[in-house]
């Protein structure tokens, strides 16, 4: 397969991941809202909400990661090299793609782990018993997916370099 293909593929899937995390965000401000309304007008919040929240906007964080990642949306400090070269800044933001993927391959691994952990302990939440391990798998492909986004990323700045 084609690498441009193979980047296409991938940046599309980012897409999907981040658009899910908005719907999620979107979804976890009704339920706060509903929640402040519940305890202004009935005197009870939506019971667990908080919990709720906590774990979706987890969840929702994960899932834009990788599409920030593709729109080179991270944060990037360019005081020392802001009139270097185009060859120097390329091969810099392989450099540094090439490390947060390692990065996010580290987070995927110990996730993995941390899930393995949640389901044999039966880890729940609190106040309304919500499984933890719930929030591992979603976190878990959207680290992979960055760590495979960074990839291919450092290869295009690798090869933009070379040329």
């Amino acid at each position: 397969m084609h690498v441009q293909a193979k980047r296409g593929r991938l940046e599309t899937v980012a897409r999907i991941f981040a658009l899910a995390g908005g719907m999620l965000l979107s979804v976890l401000a009704g339920l706060v809202v509903a929640s402040i309304f519940g305890r202004v007008v009935f005197g009870r919040p939506v019971a667990g909400g908080f919990e709720i929240v906590a774990m979706g906007t987890a969840i929702s964080v994960f899932l834009c990661l990788p599409y920030c990642h593709w729109q080179r949306g991270n944060v990037v400090v360019n005081l020392f090299f802001s009139d270097a070269g185009k060859r120097l800044t390329h091969w810099l933001d392989a450099v540094a793609a090439s490390l947060y993927g390692a990065i996010a391959m580290a987070f995927a691994w110990r996730m993995g782990l941390g899930l393995a952990d949640a389901i044999h302990y039966q880890d729940i939440s609190v106040i309304i018993g919500l499984p933890l391990w719930w929030a591992y798998p979603p976190a878990i492909a959207s680290f992979l997916l960055l760590a495979a986004s960074c990839t291919a990323t450092a290869w295009s700045d690798f090869k933009a370099n070379s040329t």
